[in-house]
């Protein structure tokens, strides 16, 4: 494939991941976010989502093999207090990127989903039988973007698919992160005493794994299902992900109260067996690994 990839939300924590994999694979990639900068030798190019115009007069410069729609208000920490940014740029800003699809004739939308759209499933297991019930304005705007990749598909015949990813982490995360917070902690010698976590579920996946998923459905020849659920393959508590960063930093005292994350809803173990059968998706980088490449990143970074 040689037709250049649009990835949207190029300078967040996934969109500087895809970018690394696919130059390396070299491919051509067109790069937006709000902001300019140059992310693995690719210049990413400034405009917001709703800037209609500016976005087709870009698209229509070159043959699109695909879009990556990864640009979004992202995560239920960001932009709480004004919901109405997180419908109009998540909602509206999916919308102006499935209509340039659909005039453009791209070949195939992947939109980057969350875990949000389930809510609190109170511990209990995700799998195809689960309905999304969001907890949170940006979950509902996860489900509503869902939706509209689903009828441009029907109605239209977008190629598109949605990738409900779970938690998100690496060195690059500029978002609220307990696992940054952790190592920080630890790397600085200072203890660390959160007032909840201790038995809390979490379901990580390393930011590398999540760019490869979302580019593997973008290759799929067929897309069987319209959404995928993608996770790092294995479910911890929070209190064994603060043993881990204490077995990579030796001497950092983490201590968890008992109580749920405020920021995140309680999953049981959510099921990938989709995404292995129809994507060949295989999570690479287990969190002990992955946890060990953040320290090191961290200590490199002074």
């Amino acid at each position: 494939m040689t037709d250049t990839v649009l990835v949207t939300g190029a300078a967040g924590l996934v969109g500087r991941a895809l970018l690394r994999q696919l130059t390396a694979a070299g491919r051509p990639v067109l790069a937006i976010d709000r902001v300019s900068t140059r992310i693995s030798g690719v210049d990413v190019v400034a405009i917001d989502l709703t800037e209609t115009h500016a976005l087709h007069a870009l698209a229509g410069r070159q043959k699109l093999a695909g879009i990556l729609h990864c640009g979004a208000i992202s995560g239920p920490m960001v932009g709480k207090e004004k919901p109405f940014s997180i419908v109009e740029t998540n909602i509206v800003g999916t919308a102006n990127m499935l209509e340039l699809a659909r005039i453009h004739g791209v070949p195939r939308f992947v939109y980057c989903s969350s875990a949000s759209v389930y809510g609190s499933t109170g511990g209990a297991p995700i799998n195809a039988a689960t309905p999304p019930q969001p907890s949170t304005v940006y979950g509902a705007s996860k489900v509503a973007s869902e939706q509209l990749v689903n009828a441009y598909a029907r109605e239209h015949g977008v190629s598109g698919v949605s990738l409900r990813l779970s938690w998100i982490y690496g060195p690059e995360r500029s978002t609220s992160c307990i696992l940054r917070r952790m190592i920080a902690a630890g790397l600085a010698g200072e203890a660390l005493d959160l007032p909840f976590g201790a038995g809390f579920p979490r379901q990580y996946i390393h930011v590398e794994d999540a760019a490869a998923a979302l580019v593997a459905a973008l290759d799929a020849p067929a897309l069987p299902r319209t959404y995928y659920d993608v996770t790092g393959g294995r479910i911890d508590t929070l209190d064994r992900v603060a043993e881990l960063v204490a077995e990579q930093v030796p001497g950092a005292r983490i201590t968890l109260r008992e109580g749920p994350d405020p920021l995140d809803d309680h999953h049981g173990p959510i099921d990938i067996e989709a995404a292995r059968r129809d994507l060949g998706y295989r999570p690479a980088i287990d969190l002990p690994e992955g946890i060990a490449r953040f320290v090191e990143a961290m200590r490199a970074a002074g």
